[in-house]
């Protein structure tokens, strides 16, 4: 089921979205739900209540809260979302690519623009389906991990720390022993300590003492547990040829 989320001072405009959603809809065959919000407000009270959508459409020029101030908000609850901003004025574009817009679409919106624009979405849903993933809820919010792009996690104190390729690191309130439990499953992490999991992806070098990632991050290796690490290192290596 997916689920859209129209949000439009001018009604009008949310009636336009309306038909040429159902149109889509109807269409591609697709199980798809929408909601409508006259404004940004109403919109931030259903997902303060809990509420989420899998796409935001949103007009930027509201009285009052914008679609940026409304963006804004949506990314305290939801990081990954689409946000896809309609609007007559294109000032806005820069300031669309702080809260990762992914798209910005001049009005009148036309059932080619939009239709386009789905499609390009629904693709991605796809790939993203078929990819290996983990759900974690961050001192952030709600995030989306793709296995390919995860490095290494640790534990400090309470916290587990998902380092991305990236660089980025997603903090997490969570026991260590259900992540690994859970990210040992697919086959290409190690546990070379009690406090780390390792992508053998991203492995550049195993040592006595440390592994050096591609990323040029350093995991310890517990005492006694190098001769393992290789052996696993190579079994993972041989099952990839």
């Amino acid at each position: 089921m997916l689920k859209i989320a129209v949000c439009d001072d001018h009604i009008d405009e949310l009636a336009n979205m309306v038909q040429l959603i159902d149109l889509y809809r109807t269409s591609k065959h697709l199980n798809c739900e929408h909601a409508v919000f006259p404004n940004g407000f109403e919109l931030i009270s259903t997902l303060e209540k809990g509420k989420r959508f899998d796409i935001y459409c949103l007009d930027i020029l509201m009285p009052g809260f914008t679609g940026i101030d409304v963006a804004k908000e949506i990314r305290t609850f939801d990081k990954t979302a689409p946000i896809l901003f309609l609007t007559s004025s294109p000032e806005f574009a820069l300031e669309s690519y702080s809260v990762k817009a992914i798209n910005y679409i001049l009005k009148p919106i036309s059932k080619e623009k939009l239709f386009f624009t789905f499609d390009e979405l629904l693709e991605q849903f796809k790939e993203e389906k078929d990819e290996d993933a983990v759900i974690v809820k961050s001192n952030d919010g709600i995030q989306k991990i793709l296995i390919s792009n995860l490095t290494f996690v640790e534990v400090i104190g309470r916290n587990v720390l998902y380092h991305l390729r990236s660089g980025k690191v997603i903090e997490c309130m969570k026991p260590f022993s259900p992540v690994c439990d859970n990210l040992l499953k697919y086959g290409c992490f190690m546990k070379p300590h009690r406090s780390y999991l390792v992508n053998m992806k991203y492995v550049d070098t195993i040592e006595n003492h440390q592994i050096t990632l591609q990323t040029l991050s350093t995991v310890p290796v517990a005492q006694g547990k190098a001769k393992e690490m290789k052996q696993q290192y190579l079994n993972y290596q041989m099952e990839g040829e």
